[in-house]
């Protein structure tokens, strides 16, 4: 079984606030793959399901941000489960809007959820960080992680949510390069190659044949 904890705050005032991104990427996998409604367990709210071939239970600790890792503690022990089984969806502050990164270990670089999370289990762990983008000024952090997004984030979260969902499967198989690109191609999609230009009707001239070793191509690139 795969643990994987979505941090944010309960309540509905804080719903769409950023410091929630974990929350609502956890309901939009429950939303896409069928996961069973979620029920009150181990300090918070819990829904069972499968990710491909592996058993997964995701975790929304309502234990607010700073206790996150009482919430997340207690199911790891309950199921005799180890930190490396454990991935954890937070916000990122240093990463740009709709970008994604899995990190494996490590620091908690200040975040409440995850230092709560280390004083309980210890660091090794999986977490997906989040981009939101950074105010600019550390005095602004408290009030910018806990307001609303913008609708005009809708334009990158959503195709994010997305890309988590669709990847989902890829990360709790250990493959977080797969994640990784499912999320790039729904925030940043491949431009289309065609134009709205007319062919043109006549037939191009061959082009003449390259009668240069590959030594001689190499050497030519460099004059």
């Amino acid at each position: 079984m795969i643990l994987i904890a979505g941090l944010g705050n309960p309540g509905s005032k804080y719903a769409r606030n950023r410091h929630n991104i974990g929350f609502m990427a956890l309901d939009r996998i429950v939303e896409d793959h069928g996961f069973a409604p979620w029920r009150k367990k181990f300090q918070g709210q819990i829904s069972e399901g499968h990710l491909g071939s592996e058993k997964v239970l995701l975790l929304k600790p309502e234990t607010f941000m700073n206790r996150s890792g009482q919430s997340v503690g207690e199911a790891l022990r309950f199921y005799k489960l180890e930190p490396a089984d454990l991935i954890v969806f937070h916000d990122e502050l240093d990463l740009a809007p709709g970008k994604a990164r899995v990190k494996q270990g490590g620091g908690h670089a200040g975040h409440n959820g995850l230092r709560s999370i280390h004083g309980h289990i210890g660091d090794a762990y999986v977490r997906v960080r989040l981009g939101i983008g950074h105010p600019g000024r550390k005095e602004a952090v408290p009030g910018y992680v806990l307001h609303d997004f913008a609708r005009t984030d809708d334009t990158w979260l959503e195709p994010l949510l997305q890309g988590i969902s669709e990847g989902a499967p890829h990360l709790v198989d250990g493959d977080a390069g797969r994640f990784q690109n499912a999320i790039g191609l729904r925030v940043a999609p491949p431009r289309s190659s065609k134009t709205s230009a007319k062919p043109d009707l006549k037939a191009a001239p061959e082009p003449e044949s390259d009668t240069r070793n590959p030594l001689q191509k190499l050497m030519d690139k460099f004059k």
